[in-house]
């Protein structure tokens, strides 16, 4: 148990900035929307309170119970929400806290939390207002308190109790906060709690907060389910965890963790025998997709003193000069920054604005990143040789991506000849359809609509990108045309503001081919595209696997429950009507009408939007699929094989 420190935390630490009603009335501002992500944000919410005890140093352990009739209840060993009145509303500070938004021990100067990690700073309280319960039971200074709620509204006053005799945590804690809820029914489209989503982002935050214990229990059917993590190696250990999946050239991590002030800084990394960089920077303890002050204090140490140690014990010649590019190709890092009031960039706090940060954290990497290199002389020759085989590797691609993407192309000036191209020049009105082979490239190009849609047909199965760079992928003709057609450059030169279509679809036959077809162009796009792919611009189209006819009456089945509808649907009208069911193994079987009608329309096609919801998980899954490592392949398909329904050989 941490050091008791609740004399320096009570009801003068809590400010209130504004009142509750809007969130019942419009959740979706609150927690981003009432599907999946916006019901499993209610325990980030109250995880992320506890997590912030943790960070404060004054809890080490956390609790996530899914228990029966959806009810959640998460319990801290931190020092407790205060129960003493606050002088501005009249009530307990935890009445306070989860019946005002924006009141907690996270604002104004005189704040209970140096640091704090809330997502959003709404808190609690948009948890209480959107739970139809709520139990909120506090232990501190030996007494146990609780209080109940119900939409928001307490439904009695706080109140001292004895602990229950069955409950394990608070006899042994003497201090600590648990919040029992049951998200509303009538808000949420559907209150069903993933298990594996929830244990993905708690492991991710118990990474980022090192010797603090997590642990999830399901106990909604049967024998309860548990299972913990406690990782005191920190984001030392996340880099291990990162890295995996692929083939490491360094016999350790680095780690680096120091504080300045009020400022501490992590940073972990490691290399490995690939060229895709996979590098994650948070602030306290949120995600920062898009990087920022810390990111390039980061970035920024690490190409100044690689170089500066290469150029010292004469691994490279002195006209040589390693990039940023070239540091960061096989680089698995993890980045972690905890400071006071972060100024984050945008609502969604994707990138870090804090401008001393920067200098904070290039300061302490580099000082730490050279004491590294000095004392471990055998990984520094081998870091100082991976970066100088991609400086090499540069060269090589930008004097392959001058031979081949001249300006001209770029600017619309040599398009491809296979490219049927739109006449719209808006890239928000323009759509381009990667299609499989010319029998369907064909048919798209007499169906489709000339205003809006472009044609790009591609002959069989394009280079796999994943193990290779980007002079080995000029060669391929097929990519160099898409390239080409899609106009924003590629590598170093990307630029998506020049991007042609703002819808790229990949329309493939509904076989085993044309799946990985698909996955080809997935890879190219997450590798080398990524951007694009981050802005939604890349869909799926699905076209019907069934035609269902009968006499003037048609219609078409995505899938076999669907036509088996149709069938029914059509003899419950004429129960002697002659049917006929038509499977389409190709989209070259379809005419031009039909492709339009089913595939292209706007009116009535299907489109997957491609998004990167979850990066992590998509690095390790495009390594499995299609690196070079065999065994994990052939597990996942064993694993999965079992759930394919439909299988065209």
């Amino acid at each position: 148990m941490p050091e008791n420190t609740t004399t320096q935390y009570g009801a003068d630490q809590i400010t209130v900035l504004e009142g509750l009603e809007p969130v019942r009335k419009r959740p979706g501002m609150y927690i981003g929307g009432t599907g999946k992500d916006g019901l499993h944000h209610l325990i980030w919410e109250v995880f992320d309170n506890s997590n912030d005890e943790a960070m404060a140093g004054v809890c080490n352990a956390i609790e996530i119970k899914l228990l029966p009739d959806n009810y959640i209840c998460i319990s801290d060993n931190g020092r407790g929400i205060p129960v003493d009145k606050v002088a501005k509303t009249g009530k307990s500070a935890l009445e306070t806290v989860l019946t005002v938004l924006h009141a907690g021990g996270k604002f104004g100067g005189n704040s209970g939390y140096k640091v704090s990690g809330g997502l959003h700073g709404v808190g609690v309280s948009v948890v209480n207002a959107l739970s139809v319960n709520l139990t909120a039971q506090v232990k501190r200074e030996g007494k146990f308190w609780t209080q109940d709620y119900s939409k928001g509204a307490p439904k009695g006053v706080i109140k001292a109790v004895p602990v229950a005799a069955d409950d394990e945590w608070f006899k042994v804690n003497e201090s600590g906060t648990r919040i029992i809820f049951q998200a509303d029914d009538s808000i949420f489209q559907e209150v069903d709690y993933d298990r594996e989503y929830i244990l993905d982002h708690v492991r991710q935050q118990a990474y980022l907060t090192k010797g603090v214990r997590v642990s999830i229990i399901d106990s909604r059917e049967g024998e309860p389910w548990s299972y913990s993590y406690f990782f005191d190696g920190g984001i030392g250990s996340y880099v291990r965890y990162l890295a995996r999946a692929h083939k490491p050239v360094l016999d350790q991590v680095f780690y680096c963790e120091e504080k300045v002030d009020d400022y501490l800084v992590e940073a972990s990394f490691t290399y490995a025998d690939d060229f895709n960089e996979r590098v994650y920077s948070f602030a306290n303890n949120i995600y920062n997709p898009e990087g920022g002050t810390h990111m390039a204090g980061f970035r920024s140490a690490m190409t100044r003193v690689i170089n500066g140690y290469a150029k010292t014990n004469n691994l490279v010649k002195d006209s040589d000069t390693l990039t940023g590019d070239d540091v960061k190709e096989g680089l698995t890092a993890v980045i972690s920054v905890k400071l006071p009031d972060p100024q984050f960039e945008g609502q969604t706090k994707a990138k870090l604005g804090t401008p001393e940060m920067r200098g904070i954290v290039d300061s302490i990497v580099a000082k730490h990143l050279g004491y590294y290199l000095e004392e471990n002389p055998r990984m520094a020759r081998v870091i100082v040789s991976k970066c100088m085989t991609s400086m090499q590797a540069r060269l090589a691609m930008r004097a392959a991506r001058d031979s081949v993407i001249r300006k001209g192309a770029l600017d619309g000036m040599a398009l491809p000849g296979k490219l049927a191209d739109c006449s719209e020049k808006d890239p928000a009105k323009s759509e381009l359809y990667i299609v499989e082979g010319d029998s369907a490239g064909g048919s798209a190009k007499q169906g489709r609509n000339r205003k809006f849609q472009a044609i790009l047909p591609l002959r069989g199965k394009i280079l796999n990108v994943e193990r290779a760079r980007l002079d080995r992928m000029l060669k391929s003709d097929a990519i160099k045309t898409l390239i080409i057609a899609l106009g924003a450059g590629v590598g170093e030169e990307l630029n998506t503001d020049k991007l042609r279509y703002h819808r790229i679809i990949i329309m493939t036959d509904a076989d085993v081919d044309g799946a990985h077809i698909r996955t080809l162009l997935l890879t190219l796009f997450y590798r080398h595209y990524r951007a694009v792919v981050e802005q939604g611009y890349i869909y799926i189209a699905q076209p019907p696997l069934y035609a269902v006819l009968a006499g003037n009456e048609k219609h078409y089945a995505f899938t076999e429950e669907e036509r088996d509808e149709a069938v029914a649907k059509i003899k419950a009208k004429k129960k002697d009507a002659k049917i006929n069911i038509q499977r389409y193994k190709g989209l070259g079987e379809m005419n031009p009408e039909q492709l339009w009608e089913t595939t292209m329309n706007p009116e009535n096609r299907v489109l997957l939007q491609v998004t990167m919801s979850d990066a992590e998980k998509a690095d390790e899954l495009f390594v499995m699929l299609m690196g070079d490592e065999v065994p994990p392949r052939k597990r996942f398909i064993q694993t999965h094989a079992r759930h394919v329904t439909n299988l065209d050989v």
